[in-house]
């Protein structure tokens, strides 16, 4: 055949293969590579050479991740680690925190092992380091992707000088069931602001140039749809449509693909029957065919393994499905290292399959630049600089979430705080509780660096402080279960004397009657009952902290109630008798100053909820981009029903369907109005809207600070497609920005709207834009009235 028939022959094809293999996007991009660091020639090259060299058994240990500390399951067994490492079959370590620790594994790779292959060294590296920020959904509520990355860079800075160039963050899984503790970890409940932070999270650790000595490898996690476990379940299975699946879920994980993120770590769940760790459809066509991801994809701790509870085969079949299914290393899951090379040597696995996993690996580790220079300095023991503590105060500032303040009779808004009140109560165990307010996840957090609101406000109010614990945050048999508990399995004895409730929630009653204000710090413990492992059927306050509360506010003072706790509790009861409520999640160090500041009013708080807060637990899983029904209820009915049209719609008896605090809420000490929004264009060609990868449509609204203070908005546009093909939901997210306004200022906001906005999955999976009208909202929540709309045309 004549070339150049030869090649016009394949040139044709092509559009056609691409789209079998998932490579061109329906937008009709051009494929692109993610991270073009472990796609370049000098890289790959090298990985070539190096791999030709590797026996079998050289090779199968890369694949192998062993902990040398910490332990959030099951440990594989007892090795000898040393002996392991100088054979060259150990790939990575986790666990392993400081640079005298990870120097000594270092230097037996680099000095006794064959091929003098490094160690890559890993951690969970949640919400900092050393220094300790926010947790990730509070960080999500600042709708600040500047203040992800800031985190993000901060912890890599300090990992990697603890010799970690590899972090378990961040995990975009979007969570839509407080229930579920890991929920703490996530984003929230939304894909567009998820796979927004998810970029800044990625931008913070990697850089965009994973060989600067102060970056690390990110790693996207937990892949897929972890968040969607039933019932808000941890470990749980996953039942959704490929649909919901990629219209919702995969978003923000695509998103930090897009921006080049290295490493993927596989969820614990499995996925329509399937296990997400052995998993060929999310793993092998989706991440690697449609995504063109580079990187390396790790199970999470003892994934593989476990793979035999999921009843999928013994040992030797499930390493062999979640290798080929396309899970790169196995994590403490001790099944790779001793079932891999007999099936290889029997033909059963092609050693390609070996080969593909080992050079996704080391793409990672020669990208890092461990080749050339493997060791960390050792330096000094870390303490936190003022430069760190402010970044972390900052970054705090912004996550506090003002969720109620009304006037109260007498006195007006609660807040900001004034010097009308000579004396201030502050009550709550949750005041003075460092670890707790540190968060969960803190491996290298030290409750020690932790500024509490007690002395915060001690610092501010002096003597016109009065102070009273209140109650424990659990009650007495419960904080002594979880005291025994340990993760290697044996209980300690806790003989130590419990506090008395009943008793100290009368000396609270009596402190708050000595003051003008109490201020009421209750929360959940992060230590025990939120993040991994720790979802819950109640989602109140835990102990006798509601009792608390309610004991307070019958002594008739004015009452602010600050929630310290990192995912969405129920506060009806509060939401009805507290005038003030403000949302502080778990603040990490600097958790008293950030507070303070907010009710002091120093700082105008300017969060926004990224989950909904329910009325109750039964409307779990709540989220407020509902999909529409046939029998819609008309309003938000909160009464029995009177006739036939308040009985058969969708609704609860007992309850609103509505959350309480919607996502997007947060309140300001200034006022915000919107004007009417103005759209570019009336109507819009689909065609172009396909075609042009510029926006095909500008939404502009006015904003301005009707108040009196200086404050920050967050103006959020949502929209409906009204006529699609599949139904949409009733709001979609689609666009915010951070404003900053004056007393009396007004600005115009606008919002670029194109092919990423205005496209969602047909029938056929493939992602569409169609001839609709979409319905345009704008406004501070996702109850924005400021409307508008435009029309798609053929």
């Amino acid at each position: 055949m004549p070339k150049l028939r030869k090649y016009a022959i394949l040139y044709a094809l092509l559009p056609l293969l691409l789209d079998v293999f998932g490579a061109v996007p329906a937008s009709g991009q051009a494929p692109s590579t993610p991270n073009p660091q472990l796609a370049s020639k000098e890289i790959n090259a090298r990985v070539e050479a190096l791999l030709k060299k590797m026996t079998l058994e050289e090779k199968i240990g890369q694949t192998v991740q062993y902990s040398a500390g910490f332990a959030t399951g099951p440990s594989a067994s007892n090795l000898t680690y040393d002996e392991l490492v100088a054979k060259g079959q150990v790939g990575s370590m986790l666990n392993v925190v400081g640079a005298e620790r990870t120097n000594r594994y270092q230097h037996i790779a680099m000095e006794k092992s064959r091929l003098h292959i490094p160690i890559l060294f890993g951690l969970d590296v949640i919400h900092g380091h050393h220094t300790t920020f926010p947790v990730p959904l509070a960080v999500a509520a600042s709708w600040d992707p500047d203040a992800a990355e800031t985190v993000a860079r901060v912890a890599a800075e300090e990992a990697r000088a603890d010799g970690i160039a590899w972090v378990f963050s961040p995990m975009v899984d979007i969570a839509r069931d407080p229930r579920w503790g890991r929920i703490i970890e996530s984003n929230g409940e939304d894909p567009y602001l998820s796979s927004a932070l998810a970029r800044a999270w990625v931008k913070g650790y990697q850089q965009g140039d994973l060989s600067k000595p102060d970056s690390v490898a990110a790693c996207v996690k937990h892949f897929a749809a972890y968040g969607a476990v039933i019932a808000g379940r941890d470990y749980n299975a996953v039942d959704m449509s490929e649909l919901t699946l990629r219209q919702v879920y995969l978003k923000p994980y695509r998103a930090a693909v897009d921006a080049g993120v290295a490493t993927v770590m596989t969820s614990f769940n499995s996925i329509n029957g399937v296990p997400a760790t052995a998993n060929p459809l999310t793993l092998t066509q989706i991440l690697r065919k449609e995504w063109h991801f580079d990187g390396f994809v790790v199970s999470d701790w003892g994934a593989v393994s476990e793979l035999k509870n999921h009843s999928i085969g013994d040992a030797a079949t499930v390493a062999r499905k979640a290798l080929e299914a396309g899970t790169d290393m196995d994590m403490e899951g001790d099944l790779y290292g001793t079932e891999i090379a007999a099936q290889v040597r029997s033909g059963k696995i092609p050693e390609s399959v070996v080969d593909e996993a080992v050079r996704r690996i080391l793409r990672v580790k020669f990208a890092l630049g461990l080749f050339d220079h493997p060791y960390a300095n050792v330096g000094p023991a870390y303490t936190p600089t003022p430069e760190r503590r402010e970044a972390a105060r900052k970054v705090a500032d912004e996550t506090m979430v003002l969720l109620k303040n009304d006037p109260v009779e007498g006195i007006g808004a609660l807040l900001p705080l004034t010097a009308k009140a000579k004396k201030v109560a502050l009550i709550g165990p949750m005041a003075d509780d460092a670890l707790d307010l540190l968060g969960a996840w803190t491996v290298a957090g030290n409750p020690k660096d932790v500024i509490t609101l007690k002395s915060a406000l001690s610092d501010r109010l002096g003597d016109k402080m009065l102070y009273a614990p209140g109650c424990g945050l659990l009650s007495g048999d419960e904080e002594k279960t979880l005291k025994s508990v340990t993760f290697t399995g044996a209980a300690k004895t806790v003989d130590e004397t419990l506090p008395d409730d009943e008793k100290t929630i009368g000396e609270a009653v009596e402190t708050a009657r000595k003051s003008d204000i109490a201020i009421l710090a209750l929360g959940e413990s992060t230590n025990w009952m939120e993040g991994e492992a720790a979802s819950r059927v109640h989602l109140g306050f835990t102990g006798n902290q509601e009792k608390l509360l309610e004991a307070v506010v019958a002594t008739g003072k004015p009452v602010i109630l600050v929630v310290l706790a990192g995912r969405p509790l129920q506060l009806k009861w509060a939401s009805e008798h507290v005038p003030a409520i403000l949302e502080g999640w778990s603040p990490g160090i600097e958790a008293g100053p950030a507070v303070a500041d907010v009710l002091f009013g120093d700082v105008n708080p300017s969060g926004k909820l990224p989950s909904s807060f329910p009325r109750a637990v039964g409307q779990e899983p709540l989220y407020y981009a509902q999909t529409p029904t046939g029998r819609p209820a008309r309003g938000d009915l909160s009464h029995m029903p009177r006739d036939a049209a308040e009985k058969f719609v969708s609704r609860y008896m007992d309850e609103q369907n509505s959350a309480l605090f919607p996502f997007g809420w947060g309140l300001s000490y200034t006022r915000f109005s919107y004007t009417k929004p103005t759209v570019d264009r009336s109507e819009v060609p689909v065609r172009e809207v396909v075609d042009n990868h510029n926006p095909a449509v500008t939404v502009s609204v006015d904003v301005r600070n009707t108040g009196s203070v200086a404050g920050s908005e967050v103006v959020q546009l949502y929209l409906r497609n009204t006529e699609a093909s599949v139904e949409q939901p009733l709001r979609e997210l689609k666009g915010f920005k951070r404003v900053t306004l004056a007393p009396g200022e007004t600005r115009r906001v606008t919002f670029p709207l194109g092919f990423d906005e205005l496209n969602f999955y047909g029938a056929d999976l493939k992602k569409t834009v169609e001839a609709t009208t979409y319905d345009i909202w704008l406004g501070g929540s996702s109850l924005a009235a400021a409307e508008t709309s435009f029309k798609t045309v053929e």
